[in-house]
């Protein structure tokens, strides 16, 4: 895949207003050691939260790569297999839940990566040295909404079942896509929202990486045939335009010489 023309072409047609992370996790001690010399990378100065990691990649378009030591994240850290359940997650999750029971048994149904984690890199695609296993959008309602039509054409899925879970949307979210090789959709959740910097509202939108460049290629098909990326009013250049359809006042025509 083409990862700069693919991002080039994502972030113009969708009017992107972040870079598409690139999300890698490593098992393999020998791709960790290929990913280091091949790549200018980043690790976090102080342990912080995945979420926070991915602000890098998606804002100031570098490129992160952290093991154990540099996620400062209880609930990510359960999700990526780095600890068991424990009494202390349980009742990280009680003010959302009923009883500490009821927290144990949602916190337990989250998707968890296998045992053997060693790191994770999050790039903006254009800049992956290695083939993601998630790419993950911080979007709007429509780019979303595009996303998932797209998704869904691209891969003859329907419907989607995205999978919410409380207190993990970044981790958990991609834990799910990665694990399930599904489409996932969803909120920010509690953490993400202020530590991750989501505050314009933002979507999370994560695609399997090995399907991405089949969403790709979709796009670029309706593109060609409809005259624009935008689905909501064909042949318009901007994907979210928010214009009753057909409607005859808002409507603009060129100025006679």
């Amino acid at each position: 895949m083409n990862f700069k023309e693919m991002q080039a072409t994502l972030m113009h047609e969708l009017r992107l207003y972040h870079y598409p992370v690139a999300v890698k996790f490593f098992f393999d001690q020998a791709e960790v050691d290929k990913f280091k010399a091949e790549t200018e990378y980043y690790t976090p100065l102080k342990a912080m939260t995945f979420c926070q990691w991915q602000i890098a990649a998606r804002m100031k378009g570098q490129t992160v790569y952290s093991e154990r030591e540099g996620l400062g994240c209880s609930n990510a850290v359960f999700s990526f297999g780095w600890k068991d359940l424990d009494e202390a997650e349980v009742k990280s999750h009680a003010k959302y839940c009923k009883d500490l029971d009821q927290a144990k048994r949602f916190v337990e149904t989250k998707s968890r990566l296998p045992e053997g984690l060693i790191g994770i890199a999050v790039a903006p695609l254009a800049d992956a040295t290695f083939m993601p296993d998630t790419v993950h959008f911080y979007c709007d309602n429509m780019q979303a909404y595009h996303l998932a039509v797209d998704y869904m054409a691209a891969t003859d899925t329907h419907p989607l079942r995205p999978q919410i879970t409380m207190n993990s949307s970044a981790c958990g979210g991609n834990v799910y896509t990665m694990v399930e090789k599904q489409f996932n959709m969803l909120p920010a959740c509690s953490g993400s929202y202020n530590a991750g910097k989501t505050e314009r509202g933002e979507i999370n939108v994560i695609i399997p990486g090995e399907q991405m460049q089949m969403v790709y290629e979709r796009l670029l098909e309706r593109m060609e045939k409809l005259g624009s990326s935008s689905i909501t009013k064909p042949g318009d250049g901007f994907p979210g335009a928010d214009v009753c359809k057909n409607c005859p006042l808002i409507v603009f025509k060129k100025a006679k010489d």
